[in-house]
């Protein structure tokens, strides 16, 4: 299977895709179609969100396995340390292995049920997103990549800090990241100077989500970390009331900002669809990214 650092090398801007794990069956069936719909858009890759556990974590590693035996796209596996040993860590890198997954998504993760809480690591456990992408690169000839941080980690007070432990991970062996969501460009643009400072230069992918509905306009601080732009609120709350409107107006402000991050030379965005396909859809044909046959 393909490495995601071969599918984001062509040199033209792609885009990949990104969906939470489903909660039940009827989910999973509204996940499934997004899958299919973006398929044939050729996606660089894309990833399922990895639960703290239970029935989330197993849809996950299920669909994961699914998507890179049933269709054309390259999945990326989600993996966490949250409440995992290291020896439950192995056996699910080597299940992600046997179903020929070869690309990695090493997040540390949040404490289950608030994400701003204590952080407690499993007494045979890992501590550290570091420790985590040391962990998959030991087990096999995996591509890793690790998230990033536009606005800073929830659990950091200094920028400088954070992109000193986003380093350390692809020194660890990580070969890309993916940026957090923002809906303002400067923090990307930012933290990705601050790493070529730093003479790291892995490709590094802005996470977009289209804000389409008011609810997802209240779910950006939850998600991001950071406070909705007052010029994105001056531009969308005034159509709160006409839905309508409000979502065209959303697929636009996504577009404008893919725009700005492509002349900035980005090799990919990567789109948090909320396991829904047609926003997404309409920005990258916006965008004109579709490919010819799409």
């Amino acid at each position: 299977m393909t490495a995601v650092v071969d599918r984001l090398a062509g040199g033209r801007t792609g885009f990949s895709v990104e969906f939470f794990p489903p909660r039940d069956d009827e989910e999973e069936r509204i996940l499934w179609r997004a899958v299919r719909e973006l398929e044939p858009l050729d996606p660089a890759f894309v990833s399922v969100t990895y639960g703290a556990g239970g029935s989330s974590r197993d849809r996950t590693i299920r669909t994961t396995g699914r998507i890179a035996q049933e269709t054309t796209l390259t999945p990326v596996a989600h993996l966490t340390a949250v409440n995992h040993s290291v020896a439950e860590l192995r056996n699910v890198i080597g299940w992600y292995a046997a179903v020929g997954v070869c690309n990695v998504l090493a997040i540390r993760g949040d404490p289950p049920g608030d994400p701003n809480g204590e952080w407690v690591t499993h007494p045979e456990g890992l501590t550290y997103a570091e420790e985590l992408v040391r962990l998959v690169r030991e087990l096999g000839d995996f591509c890793v990549g690790v998230a990033a941080f536009p606005h800073g980690h929830p659990r950091s007070t200094c920028l400088d800090t954070d992109v000193e432990h986003l380093v350390r991970k692809i020194q660890t062996g990580a070969e890309f990241a993916v940026a957090q969501l923002f809906l303002e460009p400067e923090h990307f643009l930012r933290l990705r100077d601050r790493m070529s400072e730093r003479g790291c230069d892995v490709p590094l992918l802005p996470g977009i989500m289209p804000i389409t509905t008011p609810r997802v306009l209240r779910k950006f601080g939850e998600l991001s970390g950071a406070p909705v732009p007052p010029a994105v609120l001056e531009r969308l709350e005034p159509l709160a009331d006409d839905a309508a409107a409000f979502r065209a107006e959303g697929v636009v402000l996504a577009t404008e900002l893919c725009e700005r991050l492509i002349a900035e030379g980005v090799p990919a965005l990567h789109f948090y669809t909320l396991n829904r396909s047609k926003a997404t859809r309409e920005v990258v044909s916006n965008l004109g990214l579709l490919p010819a046959r799409a």
